[in-house]
Parts: structure tokens; sequence; C-alpha cells
């Protein structure tokens, strides 16, 4: 199977996994200490892909340093639209040990699911 069959492979298998629910206050993420790639939604739309590049507890820190951390998604997209990751959200997740593998598939991601925010690195300009 070529590389490319490999990554489509790997987007259908993660777009089509279970939902699950951020949880409530007070309470941590716990679904993988693995690397991988994740996406977090609403109802409507997709706000924001990621991948694991590492970390102690790797999937579960990176989904709860969305919540109350201080990663750019949260500062730069949820707590200037005053929105806060609860049971209201949900994300899926796939669990994905190759670095390569896992900036293709969320290149992929994102292109196909245009999320609401993408952290691009750049800084904004003190006022």
């Amino acid at each position: 199977m070529s590389e490319r069959e490999i990554i489509k492979e790997l987007y259908e298998k993660l777009v089509n996994s279970k939902s699950l629910p951020f949880t409530n206050k007070g309470e941590s993420v716990k679904v993988s200490v693995n690397q991988g790639v994740y996406f977090i939604q609403n109802d409507s739309e997709v706000l924001h892909v990621g991948n694991t590049v590492r970390g102690k507890g790797v999937l579960n820190q990176r989904l709860n340093n969305h919540r109350t951390g201080t990663s750019s998604f949260r500062k730069n997209y949820l707590k200037p639209n005053g929105i806060k990751l609860n049971s209201n959200f949900n994300f899926k997740f796939i669990e994905l040990e190759n670095p390569r593998e896992r900036m293709l598939l969320q290149a992929l991601i994102i292109g196909k699911l245009c999320p609401a925010y993408i952290g691009t690195g750049v800084k904004k300009a003190i006022d």
C-alpha cells in the first residue's frame, strides 16, 4: 500500500470514529497516553485539528491543555470568543506513532475539514 493510500485510510478511520465529549469542569480528559492526531468540534463545525509532538501523557495532556492550559488554540481562539471546552464539545482522535504520518494526516484533515482555528505560529503584533 502506498503512503498516500495509508494516509487516506487513516483519515477515513479518524473521521468515522466515535466522537468523545470533553469532560466536565474539574475532570481531566483520559483517553490515551500515546502520540496521535485529533480534532475538536461542536455540533456544526471543526474548531481545531492537532497532533502530538512531545510530552507526558501525550494525547491526554494535549487535549487537557486546550481546556485549561496555555495552548495557542485556547489563547488565540477559545478565550477571545468566550468559549470553554465542556461536554457541549467533542473530539475524535487516532493513536499514531509515526511522526511523518501524523503530520500528513493532520494536513489532510485541515485541508478537508477547514477548521475555524489554525495555529500558524505567527505572533500577533503588540499594540
